[in-house]
């Protein structure tokens, strides 16, 4: 009699392990998955930008011009033969979905994107130093930065000082 329960309560104690085990695995597959959307994410906003710069520095004529699409990244309807800037259109990784907000000129046409997830990133310094700024933005907003923070914007007189150090 005495030996049930003790094999009762031994039991009680393996599950109990095995629930904190358990927990610790689901937080650090949590952690895991959201690093991976934020790489992601920072590929596929400099992937945007890159293709926005692009756009623009090969804009025919002598006035630069921005997309005035995303779909015009995918094929620029400025020339007769086909020029791409991009293979695919990138979903956000963070929301999964293609509801990338934009970041639209001054004169017209989208210079940047950026996702619309109100969600804090985890990611806080590292960053590359085309998006060097995400760091500082970072130590500035602490508890109250966004993945909404991180523009991917292409702006010509920033650009300058990159064609001129070599980064593209």
């Amino acid at each position: 009699m005495k030996e049930s329960g003790f094999t009762y309560l031994l039991l009680l104690f393996f599950v109990a392990i095995l629930g904190v085990g358990l927990a610790v695995a689901g937080e650090a597959w949590h952690v895991s998955v959201q690093r991976e959307k934020e790489e992601q994410l920072l590929f596929a906003g400099d992937a945007y930008r890159q293709a926005i710069e692009l756009y623009y520095e090969t804009s025919p004529g002598g006035v630069k011009q921005y997309p005035l699409k995303l779909d015009d990244l995918l094929r620029d309807p400025r020339f007769p033969n086909v020029r791409r800037y991009l293979r695919e259109l990138y979903p956000d990784p963070i929301t999964g979905k293609f509801d990338w907000e934009l970041v639209m000129a001054p004169q017209g046409g989208i210079m940047g994107i950026y996702s619309p997830s109100k969600q804090a990133p985890m990611k806080r310094s590292g960053f590359d130093d085309l998006d060097a700024a995400f760091g500082d933005l970072a130590k500035q907003k602490k508890d109250k930065l966004t993945y909404r923070d991180w523009k991917f914007v292409y702006d010509p007189a920033l650009a300058l000082g990159r064609l001129s150090h070599g980064l593209f």
